[in-house]
């Protein structure tokens, strides 16, 4: 049996760790693997080598830096195809799907490698007499992220690159569900050219996560996962001086006007609801039929939903994967009953699914529920799971009106014909992220990631120009070079520019 440990100061070690945790094989549902459950001493250990290495990454030259992204950027490339299969193993998503997600993780990565431009300052010339001023940023030292199982390898992406590059050393607590990738990267990272102590693993669960969140040698801390999560590592973590990047929970909605071509918009709205098994913090989890758009929809989705193809990850022509864990196919199989018992109309029951040869597998097909109102558990609760809910409205106000009262503001999407509804809903909508004709609005790495409402806790959203403030403070220096010969008063008024 396979045992994953830390990578701490450039090598595996079990440190401390006394206990472990299986990882399973979502597909057939046998464990494959124990993970080291870390805590304290093992930050604390990942700390000082952090610490030490800060010494040196932190005056390191902007051209040594970038090159090594350069270099982890490439190496990302011709590794993709085997840290694809590492998470398909893991996670349970499809190989395809995890080289999706590592595309989209190394985008961030390609923006790291630009900070050359990006980090430039600013210089006023002569804003006094013989005088002078310009700013710059600084690293902030230690830094820890904490992410979630469902993206093991793009999230991570999210934060390390620009940490790293703007001279930061990092410390990487993963999901202990789907562990193994951050070790992979871990690795490549170190054949980057990356100096030992820079970039650590600690695995673990709530006591790892405790000890980043109160340890004072870690200056800011980024988190992804559950709202209820995100609030107590923003609270915890602030408290104890850090910077926090908290991105919360979801409930993301489509909206379709009777104008929408709705065969495009069933499409894009069957993969933002089924991809990844519904695993995704901007799944589509809510269609929004307005008016006539409705029948027309809901007949459409139900075609596509049923032509799914569910398998193993690693199976040509799969579609969606199982789920991560055998209690989150409970979880999702018995919102769908409750659903039901609340009045929705199950369209498609993707409940006690079996694979051929992978009975044991966490399976559930895609679920299409009717006459969902907002009022019903399957609508209020993120289920994170292959769980479609179409909610019906008269106009497009009152679908604005309903998304509004949403606790969550990650993601949304409109699908029409219209601009000047597209232009209304945009600017109406109390949302963070919102595509238009676009399912899934995750934005490019250079602008910044980051919802409203329930799921952003804090002000600080993740990569991009945020991602840039949020890992380096800014320094501005006021200078005065008098000529020697030159006698220069001092004066005990507050300077001016006169």
């Amino acid at each position: 049996m396979t045992t994953i440990e830390h990578w701490i100061n450039g090598s595996l070690t079990q440190g401390a760790a006394t206990a472990t945790q299986p990882v399973f094989n979502p597909a057939t549902g046998a464990e494959q693997a124990q993970v080291v459950l870390g805590g304290g001493a093992d930050v604390d250990a990942a700390v000082r080598a952090a610490s030490a290495a800060f010494e040196t990454w932190a005056e390191s030259s902007l051209t040594q830096r970038t090159q090594v992204m350069f270099n982890f950027r490439q190496l990302l490339v011709e590794h993709e195809e085997e840290l694809g299969r590492i998470i398909s193993a893991e996670h349970g998503k499809t190989v395809d799907d995890s080289r999706g997600e590592i595309t989209r993780g190394r985008e961030v990565v390609e923006f790291a490698c630009g900070l050359g431009d990006v980090l430039k300052g600013s210089f006023s010339d002569q804003v006094s007499r013989g005088v002078d001023v310009h700013n710059f940023r600084q690293p902030l030292g230690v830094v820890a992220g904490i992410t979630p199982f469902n993206f093991p390898a793009m999230v991570p992406l999210w934060m390390h690159p620009i940490a790293i590059a703007t001279g930061n050393t990092f410390i990487l607590k993963p999901s202990e569900r789907d562990p193994s990738a951050a070790n992979f990267i871990a690795d490549l990272y170190q054949k980057a050219g990356l100096p030992d102590g820079v970039f650590n693993v600690v695995h673990g669960g709530k006591p790892a996560v405790d000890a980043i969140l109160t340890h004072p040698g870690i200056k800011a801390v980024s988190f992804v996962g559950s709202t209820p999560i995100a609030k107590y590592v923003h609270e915890q973590a602030t408290a104890h001086g850090k910077r926090v990047q908290a991105l919360g929970g979801a409930k993301n909605h489509a909206v379709v006007l009777p104008d929408a071509d709705l065969e495009f918009a069933a499409n894009h709205i069957t993969a933002g609801a089924y991809g990844s098994a519904g695993e995704r913090c901007m799944a589509i989890s809510v269609a929004v039929a307005v008016g006539d758009a409705a029948d027309g929809l809901v007949e459409i989705l139900e075609r596509k939903a049923r032509e799914v193809k569910v398998g193993p990850g690693d199976q040509p022509g799969t579609d969606m994967g199982p789920l991560v864990t055998k209690a989150a196919q409970e979880r999702v199989e018995n919102a769908v009953g409750t659903a039901a018992a609340q009045g929705a109309t199950v369209v498609v029951d993707g409940r006690d699914l079996k694979i051929d040869g992978h009975e044991e597998g966490f399976f559930t097909g895609p679920s299409l529920l009717d006459h969902v109102t907002t009022e019903m558990q399957a609508y209020k609760e993120e289920l994170f799971g292959p769980v479609l809910a179409i909610v019906r409205t008269d106009t497009l106000d009152e679908a604005i009106d309903l998304i509004n009262a949403n606790p969550y503001g990650n993601g949304t999407a409109l699908f029409t014909a219209s601009g000047e509804a597209a232009r209304r809903f945009q600017r109406n909508i109390h949302i963070g992220m919102i595509g238009i004709n676009v399912p899934v609005p995750v934005p490019m790495s250079y602008y910044s990631f980051g919802g409203w409402k329930d799921s952003l806790i804090g002000d600080s959203p993740i990569h991009g120009p945020e991602g840039i403030r949020f890992y380096t403070r800014p320094k501005v220096v006021t200078t005065r070079w008098p000529q020697q010969s030159q006698q220069v008063s001092a004066g005990f008024n507050f300077p001016t520019s006169n």
